[in-house]
Parts: C-alpha cells; structure tokens; sequence
C-alpha cells in the first residue's frame, strides 16, 4: 500500500510539473493566435492529424524560445517513458520534424535510455510488488529466459530490444525483478533502440519537408525510406548472426522439440 501510494505521489507531482510547464508559456509574435499555444494544442498527440498541427506549433514557437522547446520535448519524453505510458513513437517522429534526423536520433536514442532507466528505478523503489502481482506469469517466463542467457545477459538484453519477445514498457518494469544490472539495462536500451529511434525520427524528418502528396510518391522519398528500411535492418542482423547461437531462446527451443518429434 505504501509503495503504490509513493508512486501515485510521484506520478501526480510529475503529471503538474508536465501541465505547469505546457501551459504556462512564454509569449511568441509568431503564434497566430493565442489558440494554438493552448492546451490543445501542446498536449500529447493522439494520431498523425494531431502530431502534424502539434509539429507546426512547436517549429514556428521554436524560432523565438529554442530552449523552451526543447526542455518541454524532454520532459514530455521522459515523462512517457518514465511511467510506461504508449506513444513514444509519436514523439520519435517530432523530434525528427522539430530537430532533424541526426540531432533528432541522438536526443531520441539519450531520452529513451534516461527515460527507461527511471522506469527501472521507479518499479525497484515503488512497483516490484506490483508487478509480480499482476503479471505474475509473465515474470516468472522472463526471468527463467534471463537466467538461461545469464552468461550472455548484454547480448540477450540487446536481442529483446531488437527483436523484442515482451513489450519493451513490460521488460523496463521487470528489469530489476529480474537483478539485471542497471549499467547493462541502460546501454542495452541506448544501442538496442537505435533502429526503432532512426525509422522514427527520419520519418519525421522526411513528413516536415513534405508538401504535398505528390511529394509523399516521389523518387527522391522512396529512395530515402528504402535506405532507411535497410540501414535500420543492419544491427539487428548482426546481433542476430553473432549473438543467436549463444543464447537459448524460445525460438531455437521450439525448433529442438519439433526436430526431436520428426525423429521419432
């Protein structure tokens, strides 16, 4: 009872801290209208709709508060990722829109891994108990998985990620259930995302410089999503190639069990 009390604690000083710095913005002569810096518009994105008008608010803002801008995008992050709340993916692809593809990638790939690392200490200070309680089966799975790749635990963190067998918000709110090491969890986060983060953030950087839909079907956007694809396929690959055949994986266990019953 106590722990569930501190983190709704925590989460409600969290949550104000987030609403106080939303709406209490500093006055910008190129808003159009005092509308556009409401609540509305600077609240979470719901759908691409949203994400489109909320990236056109936040770039004409932008020109006059740069440093407004990108400490209320980290909070807004590190506040989802934090407390394990959906839609990160919506603001991967505004961070590429707002800040560019490399800049965009490195800040996405710094806040996933802060982020997901106060996940992990908010569930070892607040939410273990809760967690076992109501996810009992599947942390009883994940940790036998863990401790069957303890030896290889970085590789294996790193595999989840890439190819992920849980929810990545499921795996940051185990992770310490499981006694996995918060400098391995941390970097298996910064390198494991890093193609999620990139297909993300070059999306949205290719969706802002978009003006029409003809655009959209141009050879010139099709080659540059086509590079992304492929550059993002290449470290899960790699993983894959050189880390598989040291794990034991569900996969490969399954593939041993219908081998053994061709045999019999």
């Amino acid at each position: 009872m106590h722990s569930l009390l501190g983190l709704l604690l925590v989460f409600a000083g969290s949550t104000f801290a987030l609403y106080l710095l939303s709406t209490r913005l500093p006055r910008a002569s190129t808003l159009v209208s005092a509308e556009e810096a409401g609540d509305r518009s600077l609240w979470f994105p719901s759908d691409l709709a949203e994400l489109r008008e909320l990236s056109e608010v936040l770039r004409e803002f932008r020109k006059e508060h740069q440093v407004y801008v990108f400490l209320l995008f980290c909070s807004a992050y590190l506040y989802k990722q934090s407390f394990a709340i959906p839609g990160s993916s919506f603001l991967n692809v505004l961070a590429g829109a707002l800040f560019g593809p490399w800049l965009g990638l490195l800040l996405c790939c710094v806040l996933t891994s802060v982020g997901a690392t106060g996940c992990y200490l908010l569930s070892s200070v607040f939410g273990k108990q809760l967690v076992v309680s109501y996810f009992p089966d599947k942390v009883a799975l994940l940790q036998k998985k863990v401790e069957e790749n303890r030896n290889g635990l970085f590789f294996f963190l790193l595999f989840l990620r890439l190819f992920p067998m849980t929810p990545n918000w499921f795996l940051n709110l185990s992770a310490p259930i499981l006694n996995i090491p918060i400098v391995q969890f941390f970097f298996s986060v910064l390198i494991g995302l890093i193609p999620y983060n990139f297909i993300c953030v070059q999306t949205g950087s290719i969706l802002s410089t978009l003006t029409s839909l003809d655009a959209l079907f141009s050879w010139e956007t099709a080659f540059k999503l086509l590079a992304i694809a492929l550059v993002a396929l290449v470290p899960g690959t790699l993983i894959k190639k050189f880390s598989q055949k040291d794990l034991r994986l569900k996969e490969t266990s399954n593939a041993h069990s219908l081998n053994s019953r061709k045999v019999m």
